[in-house]
């Protein structure tokens, strides 16, 4: 018997399977696109994520915050069963975690002898994930719901996202770029350099020539603010919307940098949310170090 129930959401890009195999339960966003509603999938079903990129070509999909009344139901459930403490994703990316919060306090009165924690976890993506993994790593080694909440309030500001994009169209597309910049920045070759802040916003504080530029000033980044730098020994995600070459490319240099890391570095696709509002060509790390800025 586990002590108590960690859940979480579908944004922390990992597979399904792997989140369910550790006994997470997860509450799945959705988008919509040619006028139909999807599930952010999870890789339950393995033709979503070519599905999700050819309806890519034509739209923008769109997605929605899940609401009080559907955390309301996610939690019912769990509570049924046990103490719970779920881990939210970030607020600097969606408001979500404010229906969370309130179904909790609505939840807290007709179920007064259990115990239902919500924490931001001001990350995303695998980010997110990489949180959510560490805190079941505690759970099973038998730390109490309190003990892991205090570890994931402490350390969801020390989960560190770096990542580039290789694939502009789509800034240009959504409008986060000019037409204008997003031509010269692909003629030029430049790859934006982005970082989650500490309030989990996203922020794109340089810009590099290439990949190869691209994927070494990450490993330097990952270097000062990795928790001891190159003898970091915590585990290291890796997740990318379809450029799965880059990602493995990426690997192979943190491998080789860093030889001490935690296992294998694992690599994710960005699911279906995330990459509605980042596109094709993205490259994110994610690993444990200092205080965001």
């Amino acid at each position: 018997m586990k002590p108590f129930i960690l859940s979480c959401e579908s944004t922390v890009d990992m597979p399904f399977a792997e989140i369910d195999a550790r006994g997470i339960p997860v509450l799945f966003y959705s988008y919509t696109a040619g006028g139909e509603e999807y599930a952010d999938d999870m890789e339950r079903d393995p033709n979503a994520q070519e599905r999700f990129y050819q309806l890519l070509q034509k739209e923008i999909p769109t997605t929605s915050q899940l609401n009080e009344y559907q955390y309301v139901e996610f939690f019912t459930k769990l509570l049924e069963q046990g103490d719970v403490l779920h881990i939210a994703f970030g607020s600097g990316m969606t408001k979500s975690v404010q229906g969370a919060e309130a179904a909790a306090e609505k939840l807290r009165k007709q179920f007064p002898d259990r115990k239902l924690i919500v924490i931001d976890s001001l990350c995303s993506s695998s980010g997110y994930g990489l949180l959510v993994d560490a805190a079941a790593d505690l759970r099973d080694a038998g730390k109490s719901l309190e003990e892991v909440a205090a570890w994931t309030d402490k350390m969801r500001h020390r989960v560190h996202h770096q990542f580039f994009s290789t694939d502009l169209k789509y800034f240009r597309r959504s409008g986060r770029m000019s037409g204008a910049t997003a031509t010269v920045a692909s003629i030029l070759n430049i790859c934006p350099i982005l970082r989650l802040n500490d309030e989990g916003r996203i922020i794109a504080y340089d810009k590099v020539r290439g990949k190869r530029n691209a994927i070494n000033y990450i490993l330097h980044k990952m270097e000062v603010h990795a928790k001891d730098g190159l003898d970091y020994s915590g585990k290291v995600f890796i997740s990318n919307s379809n450029v799965p070459e880059d990602a493995k490319a990426t690997k192979r240099a943190i491998e080789e940098k860093f030889r001490k890391i935690n296992g294998e570095v694992r690599i994710y696709n960005i699911g279906t949310i995330i990459a509605s509002h980042t596109g094709p060509g993205t490259v994110a790390v994610f690993f444990f170090g200092d205080e965001r800025e």
